[in-house]
C-alpha cells in the first residue's frame, strides 16, 4: 500500500466512526451523514415553525426568525392591541367590535392554543407547559403565528365589500397581545406598527369570579384558581409595563369592565369611533402622540372610578 493509500485509509476510518456515532446533545444512535436529530427541518411556507424534537427545550428554534422590517404597511393595515386581565371581558367586547366595524379578531392565546392541537405540531408540549404554567410562550412562536394569521387574513378578506378591506387594507383586533415589552416592540419592529391598545381594566376579585364561573363549561386546563392566580401575577408584572409604555405615547383608551356588557361596550363605541375617525381622516403619524379625548361621563378612567366605589383596581397589590 502506498503512503498516499494509507492516509485515504486513515480519513475513511475516522470518517466512518463519526457518523456512526451520536453527538453529545443528540439521543439517537441511528447512523446518519446528515445533521444530527436535534437539527431543525425548514418548515412550510405560511406554518408556524418546527420546535426541536427534546420536549424539554426551552430555546426558540432558529427556524423562527422574525424579519428585520415591518412585514404589512401601516397605512393600510390597523392593528389594535385588546389587553386587560385574565377575565376582564376581551373576547366578548372584541365580537362586538368585529360585528359592528368589520375587524377581523385574532386571540393570541387561541392561536397558541390551536397550534398545540394541531397534529403534527411539535411545538405542542412547549405551548403546554407554558400555558399551564401561567408563563409566556417565546416572542417568536407567537409573533409568528400572528404574523401567518393576518397574512392568510389579508389574503383572503372576510369582506370585499368593506371599504376597510379594500385595496390591500384591513383592520385587526389583536386580543391578549402584547404581553411583554419585547413582545411590543419587536411586533412593532418586524410586522407592522400597532395604532392604539385598548385596555380593559377591573379588580381582582371580579376577574377571578368570572374565571372561576367560566372554568365549569369551557375546559380551558388553565381556568382553575391556582392557574389563575399565576396568571393575574404575571400580567400585572410583565404586561402592565407594555401599558405605560404606550400610555406614555397617548396611545392607550382605558375602559373600566366592572360594569354590565352592554354598558362597557357603548364606552368603548365612543372611543373607537373617536380613534378610527382620526386614523381614517388623515395619515396619522404613529411616532406622534395621538389627542387622547377629554374625560366624559362615558369616557371617565378606571382610576377615578375605582376610587369612587372604593374598589382597588387590578394594579393595586393584594391587601
Amino acid at each position: 500500500m502506498t503512503v498516499i493509500d494509507s492516509i485515504k485509509a486513515v480519513f475513511s476510518s475516522s470518517s466512518s466512526e463519526s457518523t456512526s456515532t451520536s453527538t453529545p446533545h443528540s439521543n439517537s444512535t441511528t447512523t446518519s451523514t446528515g445533521p444530527s436529530s436535534e437539527t431543525l427541518k425548514p418548515h412550510p411556507e405560511g406554518n408556524a415553525p418546527a420546535h426541536p424534537s427534546n420536549p424539554d427545550a426551552k430555546a426558540v428554534p432558529e427556524q423562527a426568525v422574525l424579519s428585520d422590517k415591518p412585514v404589512f404597511d401601516q397605512n393600510k393595515v390597523t392593528v389594535i392591541f385588546v389587553l386587560g386581565g385574565p377575565g376582564a371581558g376581551k373576547g366578548t367586547q372584541c365580537e362586538r367590535l368585529v360585528a359592528d366595524y368589520g375587524f377581523k379578531h385574532l386571540s393570541a392565546g387561541d392561536l397558541l392554543r390551536e397550534e398545540r392541537n394541531r397534529p403534527g405540531s411539535t411545538y405542542g408540549e412547549l405551548i403546554t407547559e407554558y400555558i399551564r404554567e401561567g408563563k409566556i410562550v417565546p416572542q417568536e412562536v407567537t409573533i409568528k403565528l400572528l404574523e401567518n394569521a393576518m397574512s392568510s387574513t389579508l389574503s383572503s378578506p372576510p369582506s370585499s365589500q368593506n371599504e376597510a378591506w379594500s385595496n390591500g387594507k384591513g383592520r385587526f383586533l389583536i386580543d391578549g397581545f402584547p404581553r411583554k415589552m419585547d413582545q411590543a416592540l419587536k411586533f412593532d419592529e418586524s410586522v407592522v406598527k400597532s395604532s392604539f391598545v385598548l385596555f380593559f381594566s377591573t379588580t381582582e376579585a371580579i376577574l377571578l369570579e368570572r374565571l372561576l364561573e367560566r372554568g365549569k363549561t369551557s375546559g380551558r386546563d388553565d381556568d382553575n384558581k391556582e392557574s389563575i392566580v399565576k396568571r393575574f401575577r404575571t400580567f400585572v408584572e410583565t404586561s402592565m409595563p407594555v401599558v405605560d409604555y404606550y400610555r406614555k405615547l397617548g396611545k392607550v383608551v382605558e375602559i373600566d369592565s366592572s360594569p354590565p356588557i352592554d354598558v362597557v361596550y357603548e364606552k368603548v363605541r365612543v372611543e373607537m369611533d373617536q380613534r378610527l375617525g382620526n386614523l381614517n381622516s388623515s395619515s396619522l403619524d404613529t411616532t406622534s402622540q395621538p389627542q387622547v379625548p377629554a374625560a366624559s361621563s362615558n369616557t371617565t378612567s378606571t382610576a377615578t372610578r375605582s376610587n369612587a366605589t372604593g374598589e382597588a383596581p387590578i394594579l393595586a397589590p393584594a391587601v
